[in-house]
C-alpha cells in the first residue's frame, strides 16, 4: 500500500487514457491500495471536517499515519493505524513544527513546539509530556542501539536559565531538573550539538584564544576529546560531511579561505584529522544551510568526487583511495552526435555539477547506486572549468575512468531494477509527452510517451525497496492548472528474472591499476541489452584480492605531510619527540612514523610493517603543556556561583604528576594525580575582586605553571600585546595594548610584571616600565570591558647590552602567514635553530621575534655572555650573521615544497654601554661635545685604516665560539687566502680593541628601545 504526499491527495486528480495508464478523478483527500491504478475518496468524517497541513508516515511500521491539523485554525492531530482508513482526532495544547520518529520503537515520537519546547509521546501520538524548553531547533536526537544506555535517551542542545547553551541527556519520559545529565560539563556553541552514528560533535567559542572555536568529539559515548586539525588551520567553521563508514569526512573553512572550504579526514575515534583536498566549492540551500560540492560513490569504497576552487575556475577531481591521491576527469572521445572531442589534460576535462536535491521526489545532478557499482550518470560539461550555464548528461561504467555524453541537455535521470535500468525524462522546465529508457547503462535508449499532452513533470514517485516496477510521474499541464498523476507499469521490460548466463565480470581499476583500497576486486555486471529483472539480492562481487601495500595505502597522520615522492614528513611546527597524548611510566604507546592505513583499506605485507607505528615504552617526563581554564571559557564569573575549573595535561606522566591549584583567594586545593580531578574543580568565591588562581603540576623530572586572573562581578573581541621581546635593564621600555574593535571609554587595562600579584591599573592600552633586573621577565595584560575581560601576555627578556639585526624572508612566505602570535613565535623559533646551526652559535644567546604584518620581517638579537656586563669583542659576532644571511645560507623548509630564505636587512645600532652609570649635569654636556669630536676623529682613522681592518681574523673569544677553521671552510668571513691566517694574534686584538673602543664611543647617542 502506498500513501502519496499530501499537497498531492488533497488536489484535483486527472489521469491520461493510454494502454499502461487509467483515467482516474477525484477530488479531496483519496487513498490508493493498488499503487495509483485506482484512488477512492477518504470520506471519514474526521478528516472531512479538519483543515490539514502536513502528513507523516511511521518509517518503521507503514501502517501508521500521523496527520497535522492546519494550527491557524486548531491545535489537533489525526491517528491511523490501517493505512489511512480510519482516523482518530486528538487536541493538543502546542504547536508542532516537526516531528522526530524513533529509529526502532514505532509508536515513539519527539515533537518539537513553536515556542521551543520539546515533547515526548510513547503512544503515536495520542499523548505527550514537556521534555524540556528552550531546545535549539533541529538539535535533538533519539538513542542508538548499542550506543545509548537506555533506548528512549534524548540528546538535547537547551539553553540554561543563565543564557548559555549546554549539552542535556534525559529518558524522554522523565526528564525533570533531577533527572538530566550534563555529559560536557561546559557551554556549548548555539547550533553545534550534533549526534551521528558513533559520534559526537560540539564546539565552544572561546575567548581566552583570540576568539577562536575549539571543536569536541565523543567517540562511542566516551569522554569528549579536543578534535586536533593541523596547527595553522585556524579554523573559521566545520561541518561534518559524513561518518557512516567508521571515520569522519568534515569541511572546514581555514583561515584564509572565504567561499571554499577544505576536506578533512580523521582517524577512527575522529580526534586527529588531515587535510586531503583545499578548496571545495561550497553554496547554500533555500534554507541557508551550507553545501558542500563532495559527493561519496556508491558501490566502490573509497571513491570520492569533488569540486575544487583552482585558479577562479571550478573543476571536478576524482580519487580512489579516499582522498590520498586526486586526478582530473577525462572528457568523453564523442559528442552525442558522435563526432570527436577535442579535450585534453590538464587544460581541459569533465566537469560534474554534485548538487543533492532539496525535493525528494527529484533526483540528484549527480548518481550511484551500491547495487550498480561503477556505474555513474552527472550533469555536466567539458571544457576548462565547470559551467553553470550549459550543461549535458554524462555516463561512466567503470567506475569515473572513462565517460560518455548521452544527452546534450539537462535531463532528470532515476534508477529502475535496482541499477539495471535507467529512466530519463526532460527537465521540468519544459513540457515533455517522452520519457526514455536504457537497459545497457546509458549506451542505447529507447524512447516511450506517457501523456498525449506533453506535461511539465515536477517528480517521479516509486517505492525503491519494493519488486514492483510501477513508477508515478506527478507535474502539470500548464501552471494554472490541477495536479497531474501517471501511472507507469515498467514490467513488460523485465519479463523475467536474469540467470548466471545473463552476466558478466568487471575487474575495478584506477586508470588502469587494478588495485583499488589495497584490493583487486571483480564485480558481475549484466551483459548490455539484456533484458532481465537483476533484483535487489543478486551478488555484486564474486572476488576480492588483497595487494600488496605502498605508499598510497596509507595517509599521512596527524602532523605529517605528503610529498610529490608519495612520503610523508613531519609539518614544521610538530614535535615528533612528544607523545601525542600523556604516557604513563610502565606503559607503552604507539609511536607513529608518520602514516596510517587509510580506513577500510585491505591491502596486506609490502610496506605495512615498515609504515605501521612502533610500540614504544612510556618514560616518566616532565608535565609540559598545562592549561587552566574555567569550564566556560570565560575570565568572570558571579559571587557566590559555583565556578568550576578545568586543568589539563598536554604531555608528562598523568598518573605520577601532582597538582596544587591555588583559588587566590586564601583557599588552595592539591591533588597526588591528574586521574582524580574528575570532570572539574568547582570553587565558590565569597567576595568580588580580581584572583589570581594558578596551577602548579610537579613530579620527579620537572614542573610547569599555569595561572590566569579572574574577575568576580562595550565588550571587546580581542587583545594583542605589542612588546619588544629583548628590553635594556634600567630603562623604560614601553609597552602596547591594542584592542578589537577600537577601545571603548569604559575599558580598564590590568598589567602585571615578573609574576607580581598586585596589577597596575591604566585607562588607557600604554604603559611604560623598568625592568631592574635581568633575566625573563613576564608581562601579562588584561582589558576589562563591561562584561568581557580578555587577557595577553609576553616574555621579555632584559639584559645590559646586546646586538641586533634586522631579518626579511623571501616573499614566498607572505600566502602561508595567518597573522596570529603562535605563528609568529613558530618562525621566530625555527629561524633562531637555524641560525644556531649555521653559524655554530649557542641558541640561548639568539632570539628572533618576528613582526606583525607585511610584508613579514623579523629583528634578531645576540646577547652576551651570562654574568658579563661589559661589551667585548663579542659584540662584533654580528658580522659572523650578516656574511651567513648575505650568502642565503639561512634556509628552511616551510613546507615539503615550500623554502624559506631568510636575509640581512639592517644592522641596528644596538647599546654597547654598561647600564649602571649614566653622567648627568655638567658632566653629560662635556662628554656630548667629546662624543662630536670623537666621532670625527673615528671616521678619519677608520678611513685610513679600514684595508687592514678587512684582512684581520677575529681571534681570542670568537674561536671557541664558533669553531673559526670550520667557519672559514664555509666561506663566512670571505677570506681570500691562507697567508691571512699569519696575521698574528697580538695585532689582531689590539685593532678590535681600538675598534670596539670607537664604537663604544658612539653608540650612546643610539639607545635601543
Amino acid at each position: 500500500t502506498r500513501l502519496w504526499p499530501l499537497a498531492l491527495l488533497s488536489a484535483a486528480l486527472s489521469f491520461c487514457s493510454d494502454s499502461h495508464l487509467n483515467l482516474i478523478q477525484c477530488v479531496g483527500v483519496c487513498r490508493s491500495v493498488d499503487y495509483g491504478a485506482t484512488y477512492m475518496k477518504i470520506n471519514d468524517r474526521v478528516i472531512t471536517r479538519t483543515m490539514l497541513s502536513y502528513m507523516y508516515l511511521c518509517p518503521t511500521n507503514k501502517r501508521k499515519v500521523l496527520i497535522l491539523s492546519d494550527p491557524d485554525v486548531e491545535s489537533s492531530l489525526l491517528i491511523s493505524s490501517d493505512e489511512g482508513a480510519t482516523f482518530q482526532k486528538f487536541s493538543i495544547n502546542f504547536y508542532i513544527m516537526s516531528l522526530l520518529f524513533h529509529p526502532t520503537q514505532e509508536n515513539w515520537i519527539l515533537a518539537y513546539s513553536d515556542d521551543q519546547k520539546l515533547y515526548s509521546s510513547i503512544d503515536f501520538g495520542r499523548k505527550w509530556i514537556l521534555v524540556h524548553e528552550r531546545v535549539t531547533p533541529g538539535r535533538f536526537y533519539w538513542a542508538l542501539s548499542g550506543l545509548d544506555k537506555d533506548t528512549d535517551l534524548v540528546h538535547i542542545e537547551a539553553q540554561t536559565h543563565s543564557g548559555l547553551m549546554q549539552y542535556v541527556t534525559c529518558r524522554a519520559q522523565r526528564c525533570s531538573e533531577g533527572n538530566r545529565q550534563y555529559p560536557f560539563t561546559s557551554r556549548i556553541d548555539t547550533n553545534s550539538l550534533v549526534v551521528q552514528d558513533e559520534y559526537i560533535f560540539l564546539q565552544v567559542h572561546t575567548q581566552r584564544q583570540s576568539g577562536r572555536t575549539t571543536y569536541f568529539v565523543s567517540f562511542q559515548r566516551g569522554p569528549f576529546k579536543h578534535i586536533q586539525l593541523p596547527k595553522y588551520c585556524l579554523p573559521k567553521d566545520m561541518h561534518i560531511i559524513s561518518t557512516d563508514d567508521g571515520q569522519v569526512l568534515a569541511a572546514v573553512q581555514e583561515w584564509n579561505e572565504n567561499d571554499t572550504y577544505s576536506l578533512y579526514i580523521s582517524d577512527a575515534p575522529g580526534v586527529y584529522f588531515t587535510r586531503s583536498l583545499p578548496n571545495m566549492r561550497t553554496s547554500r540551500g533555500a534554507a541557508g544551510n551550507l553545501i558542500v560540492d563532495v559527493y561519496k560513490v556508491g558501490g566502490v569504497n573509497g571513491m570520492l568526487i569533488a569540486n575544487k576552487k583552482e585558479d577562479n575556475q571550478m573543476k571536478t577531481y576524482i580519487t580512489y583511495n579516499k582522498g590520498q591521491t586526486w586526478s582530473l576527469l577525462p572528457a568523453p572521445a564523442k559528442d552525442t552526435s558522435g563526432q570527436d572531442i577535442s579535450c585534453s589534460l590538464p587544460s581541459c576535462s569533465l566537469h560534474l555539477h554534485l548538487q543533492m536535491s532539496e525535493n525528494p521526489y527529484t533526483p540528484d545532478t549527480i548518481l550511484t547506486k551500491h547495487t550498480a557499482p561503477g556505474l555513474i550518470i552527472a550533469r555536466g560539461n567539458v571544457g576548462p572549468e565547470l559551467s553553470f550555464t550549459h550543461s549535458g548528461m554524462f555516463i561512466s561504467s567503470d567506475a569515473g575512468n572513462t565517460w560518455r555524453q548521452v544527452f546534450e541537455d539537462e535531463h532528470s535521470v532515476w534508477f529502475l531494477d535496482h541499477g539495471g535500468a535507467l529512466m530519463a525524462v526532460t527537465q521540468a522546465s519544459v513540457p515533455t509527452q517522452h520519457l526514455w529508457v536504457s537497459m545497457d547503462e546509458g549506451r542505447h535508449w529507447d524512447r516511450f510517451s506517457f501523456s498525449s499532452t506533453p506535461l511539465f513533470v515536477d517528480g517521479v514517485l516509486m517505492e525503491p525497496h519494493t519488486q514492483n516496477y510501477i513508477i508515478t510521474f506527478f507535474g502539470h499541464f500548464s501552471y494554472l492548472s490541477d495536479w497531474q498523476l501517471v501511472k507507469i507499469d515498467y514490467s513488460a521490460l523485465l519479463s523475467r528474472k536474469c540467470t548466471e548466463g545473463d552476466y558478466q565480470t568487471w575487474h575495478l581499476h584506477s586508470k588502469g591499476d587494478v588495485c583499488v583500497m589495497g584490493q583487486r576486486q571483480v564485480f558481475m555486471k549484466r551483459k548490455p541489452g539484456v533484458q532481465c529483472a537483476i533484483g535487489p539480492d543478486s551478488p555484486r562481487v564474486i572476488s576480492a584480492e588483497s595487494c600488496i601495500c605502498t605508499f598510497y595505502d596509507f595517509e599521512c597522520d596527524y602532523g605529517f605531510e605528503r610529498q610529490v615522492s608519495g612520503k610523508c614528513v613531519p609539518a614544521f611546527w610538530y614535535d615528533t619527540h612528544t607523545p601525542a597524548h600523556t604516557c604513563s611510566q610502565g606503559h607503552a604507546y604507539l609511536k607513529s612514523i608518520g602514516y596510517r592505513r587509510v580506513h577500510s583499506n585491505n591491502c596486506d605485507e609490502g610496506l605495512e610493517e615498515a609504515l605501521s607505528p612502533r610500540q614504544q615504552q612510556c618514560e616518566e617526563t616532565p608535565p609540559s603543556g598545562l592549561q587552566l581554564q574555567t569550564s566556560n571559557t570565560l575570565l568572570t564569573a558571579n559571587v557566590g556561583t559555583n565556578v568550576t575549573f578545568r586543568v589539563t595535561l598536554q604531555h608528562g606522566d598523568s598518573m605520577s604528576t601532582s597538582l596544587h591549584l591555588d583559588f587566590g583567594d586564601g583557599i588552595s586545593l592539591s591533588y597526588s594525580n591528574f586521574s582524580r580531578l574528575g570532570t572539574g574543580i568547582r570553587h565558590v568565591y565569597r567576595t568580588a575582586g580580581i584572583f589570581r588562581v594558578t596551577a602548579h603540576a610537579q613530579n620527579s623530572q620537572g614542573s610547569d605553571f599555569a595561572s590566569f586572573y579572574l574577575h568576580i562581578t562595550s565588550p571587546v573581541e580581542r587583545i594583542t600585546l605589542s612588546a619588544p621581546l629583548v628590553a635594556i635593564k634600567g630603562r623604560q621600555t614601553n609597552l602596547t595594548a591594542v584592542v578589537w574593535p577600537s577601545q571603548p571609554v569604559t575599558a580598564a587595562f590590568y598589567w602585571w610584571f615578573s609574576n607580581s600579584t598586585e596589577p597596575l591599573i591604566t585607562l588607557e592600552g600604554t604603559v611604560s616600565h623598568t625592568f631592574v633586573q635581568e633575566g625573563r621577565h613576564l608581562v601579562v595584560v588584561q582589558v576589562s570591558a563591561g562584561s568581557s575581560v580578555l587577557q595577553d601576555s609576553e616574555t621579555i627578556t632584559v639584559t645590559d647590552f646586546f646586538r641586533s639585526l634586522l631579518l626579511s624572508f623571501s616573499p614566498n612566505l607572505e600566502e602561508h602567514n595567518p597573522s596570529i602570535t603562535e605563528w609568529r613565535q613558530d618562525m621566530g623559533r625555527v629561524v633562531t635553530a637555524t641560525l644556531s646551526q649555521v653559524c655554530v652559535f649557542p641558541e640561548e644567546r639568539l632570539l628572533v621575534s618576528v613582526f606583525p604584518g607585511s610584508p613579514t620581517a623579523a629583528e634578531l638579537f645576540i646577547l652576551p655572555e651570562k654574568n658579563y656586563s661589559k661589551p667585548r669583542a663579542e659584540e662584533q659576532l654580528d658580522k659572523v650573521f650578516i656574511n651567513a644571511l648575505n650568502q642565503n645560507l639561512i634556509q628552511f623548509d616551510l613546507k615539503p615544497d615550500t623554502r624559506i630564505t631568510v636575509s640581512f636587512t639592517q644592522l641596528t645600532l644596538a647599546p654597547l654601554v654598561d647600564s649602571s652609570a649614566i653622567p648627568s649635569g655638567s658632566a653629560a654636556l662635556m662628554l656630548v661635545s667629546l662624543a662630536f669630536v670623537g666621532l670625527a676623529v673615528f671616521f678619519i682613522y677608520k678611513f685610513k685604516r679600514y684595508h687592514n681592518l678587512t684582512h684581520c681574523v677575529y681571534i681570542s673569544k670568537i674561536t671557541s665560539y664558533f669553531q673559526f677553521p670550520m667557519l672559514m671552510h664555509k666561506g663566512l668571513y670571505g677570506l681570500h687566502g691562507m697567508e691571512q691566517k699569519t696575521k698574528t694574534s697580538s695585532e689582531c686584538q689590539w685593532r678590535m680593541a681600538r675598534l670596539v673602543q670607537a664604537d663604544s664611543n658612539t653608540s650612546t647617542q643610539h639607545i635601543h628601545t
